[in-house]
């Protein structure tokens, strides 16, 4: 991967987390549950494009597909630790229900590849 497609990845990586971070509960304090969903369609769906449809997110051939997820939960988790101060023990349920959640996604997932 050269420096251009790293750094570009980098900051498509970023801009998702940047604006859910930003925003996602501004849709949930406005618009109750619903905003979960309209943030999740808007926010998602916008980088979605930006990352994936200009490209910003470069996969390599022949590679593990590393995604926009990676980035958003990394990102948050250490926002979390930084800024809010939130001891990471109090995540452990969330990373271990999501590994797991991936863990059966990708099974699942090769079963009809």
């Amino acid at each position: 991967m050269t420096l251009p497609l790293a750094i570009s990845t980098f900051f498509g990586g970023f801009i998702f987390t940047f604006v859910a971070r930003l925003c996602w509960n501004s849709f949930i304090e406005d618009w109750g549950p619903i905003g979960g969903w309209m943030a999740a369609g808007f926010i998602v769906g916008t980088t979605w494009c930006l990352t994936h449809g200009v490209g910003m997110i470069y996969q390599m051939p022949n590679s593990a597909w590393i995604d926009q997820a990676y980035a958003t939960g990394f990102g948050l988790l250490v926002t979390s630790k930084v800024v809010d101060k939130v001891k990471l023990s109090h995540a452990m349920p969330h990373l271990i229900c999501a590994i797991i959640g991936g863990i059966m996604g990708g099974y699942i997932l090769s079963t009809f590849v």
